[in-house]
């Protein structure tokens, strides 16, 4: 079987950081001979302990950190790995020079985004969670042959409802919910004008991030402060999707958009911005509503039209767990992982 030493550099909080989470869980669950090295995070460790995985915690700091790629060496000459998978640019650029690791693995970049390449020369193959991706690097200059596309899964495990009058708001509400960092990114602000049009709406954001306080005051200034609720960074995802309607992806800029599988494996209508990502993912009309980036009124527009119909909100439901289904449940992704090793390590 093949050897995997997984590495991730990441935030405490983010999309590719819970995606690395997952797939070490999962490699954890499949009995992969695998080994872990993150960078210093007393909860990530916590959560990765929960899921069978006992990582390597290092600094995975600056230029001038030669600890970091010493200690991934001497990681790399006991476990002997045959794959190294490095998750995004910080522990893809720690990667220490072949000299110092003894038996040469693969040495595999994993890209959730369009990054700066020049932190991937350490790696000898690159794969990206779109295929959109996959085509940039190429056009920067990879030999296609070294590129692959590996999609991501979500965690679709069901839960209890999260009480809506515990954030002050009516059960028989019409609720949508929207996730992610309150970046620009995101388009928060387009959502919260595209509610202000919609009055029988009322929207949850769970998120943290810098502009926490500008979004507050904008919901003020619209008038909707009443029906919206700001409620921070969640681990309890699974409870919020089960109590919203419609699940909202207005993002100015989504790479994949994670949260489009993540309503599609909870059996909710989507309705998202047509940025790369949710463009890729939704048959628009059958697996969810795509609206151009940046309009306020057409997403408004889509909101109500799945509000309004809930025949139509349980087709699009139904469609988009069917895609969900197909390709990005946890037993098929692992499935191209485990193969994709395979393939390379030969």
């Amino acid at each position: 079987m093949t050897r995997v030493l997984s590495l991730m550099a990441g935030a405490p909080r983010g999309g590719a950081e819970a995606f690395f989470e997952r797939l070490v869980g999962a490699f954890a669950r499949a009995n992969v001979q695998q080994r872990v090295a993150i960078r210093t995070d007393a909860a990530r460790a916590a959560r990765l302990r929960t899921a069978g995985v006992s990582p390597v915690e290092l600094p995975f700091g600056g230029p001038v950190d030669i600890f970091t790629p010493l200690a991934i060496a001497r990681q790399m000459r006991e476990f002997d790995p045959d794959v190294a998978l490095a998750f995004m640019s910080r522990a893809a650029a720690r990667l220490p020079p072949r000299i110092l690791t003894g038996r040469r693995c693969v040495r595999v970049g994993r890209l959730g985004g369009y990054y700066d390449l020049k932190y991937y020369r350490g790696c000898d193959r690159l794969i990206a969670n779109t295929r959109d991706i996959c085509a940039w690097i190429v056009r920067q200059g990879w030999p296609t042959e070294k590129v692959d596309y590996l999609p991501n899964f979500v965690d679709a495990a069901r839960a209890t409802p999260v009480e809506r009058t515990q954030f002050g708001t009516p059960s028989d509400a019409k609720l949508v919910l929207a996730l992610g960092r309150l970046h620009k990114n995101k388009a928060f602000d387009v959502l919260l004008e595209a509610v202000a049009r919609v009055p029988a709406a009322h929207l949850w954001i769970a998120g943290a991030g810098d502009l926490d306080a500008a979004l507050k005051a904008q919901a003020a200034r619209l008038g909707i402060d009443a029906r919206v609720r700001f409620l921070g960074w969640r681990q309890d995802v699974a409870a919020l999707l089960a109590a919203c309607d419609v699940l909202a992806c207005p993002s100015r800029h989504e790479p994949l958009g994670n949260v489009v599988i993540e309503g599609w494996a909870h059996g909710k209508p989507v309705v998202a911005a047509e940025s790369a990502g949710p463009a890729a993912l939704i048959r628009d009309g059958e697996t969810g509503l795509l609206v151009p980036v940046d309009d306020a009124a057409a997403l408004a527009q889509a909101l109500d039209a799945v509000l309004a119909d809930p025949a139509r909100a349980g087709r699009l439901a139904q469609a988009g767990e069917a895609a969900y289904q197909a390709e990005y449940t946890e037993g098929a992704v692992l499935r191209r992982y485990l193969d994709y090793f395979e393939s390379v390590k030969a």
